[in-house]
């Protein structure tokens, strides 16, 4: 039988993309800015959360927005009037961003001026995970639709965030999610996740989020 030569190429990927990913956190660092990875579902209420984000401390920082999608540009109409600096970035089919993707968006964006970047990942719980971005921070958005079970099927997103908002509590009447259920699994997962319980719609336990990511943005900034 002919011999034939097998490619690791997954770890290979994502290898540099780690290498690359811990270049542009340094290099984000030494600017003084703060980006900010925030993941989820299609439909968790991503850019409601990021709306009312912005408006809560665009007094306090200079504020950037990357949109990422396969394709569209409502996420990144939606945002711009908040009067936040948006660019919006297409993937290409991709379901994800990785670390030279996201640097690409930052050249694009233009960071002069800006001291925090909010990457409005592609939606999904599955492919975002894999990949680091070179963010300071990770955070995900798990709705009460969605079910309370997230953590047991998608547990590497769990893992690498270190806060999870849970949104949509104003529903929660009207579905079957058990909010301490869904912090406990989340928690086993990793224990040093923050969980914040919110309504983007009626703002409910938003100074909770919005505090937690003016002291990070802040202490990054140091």
């Amino acid at each position: 039988m002919k011999e034939f030569k097998i490619l690791e190429i997954k770890k290979s990927v994502f290898e540099n993309n780690d290498e690359r990913a811990e270049q542009l956190r340094q290099e984000l660092k030494t600017k003084h800015i703060f980006l900010l990875n925030l993941m989820s579902s299609p439909g968790s209420g991503k850019t409601t959360t990021l709306k009312r984000t912005i408006e809560a401390l665009k007094d306090e920082f200079h504020i950037g927005v990357m949109e990422a999608d396969i394709d569209s540009d409502v996420d990144a109409k939606t945002i711009s009037e908040t009067g936040a600096k948006v660019i919006q970035l297409h993937t290409g089919g991709m379901c994800h961003l990785d670390a030279e993707m996201t640097s690409q968006g930052l050249k694009g964006l233009d960071t002069e001026g800006l001291d925090l970047i909010i990457l409005e990942n592609v939606g999904n719980l599955v492919c975002p995970a894999e990949f680091d971005t070179g963010s300071a921070k990770n955070a995900m958005i798990l709705s009460v639709p969605e079910g309370d079970d997230k953590p047991l099927k998608y547990p590497l997103m769990f893992t690498i965030c270190d806060v999870l908002l849970i949104n949509k509590i104003d529903a929660a009447a009207f579905f079957d999610f058990d909010l301490e259920a869904c912090t406990q699994r989340a928690k086993a997962l990793n224990p040093n996740m923050q969980v914040i319980p919110i309504s983007a719609k009626t703002g409910e336990g938003m100074e909770a989020w919005v505090d937690w990511l003016r002291d990070e943005t802040k202490t990054w900034k140091v």
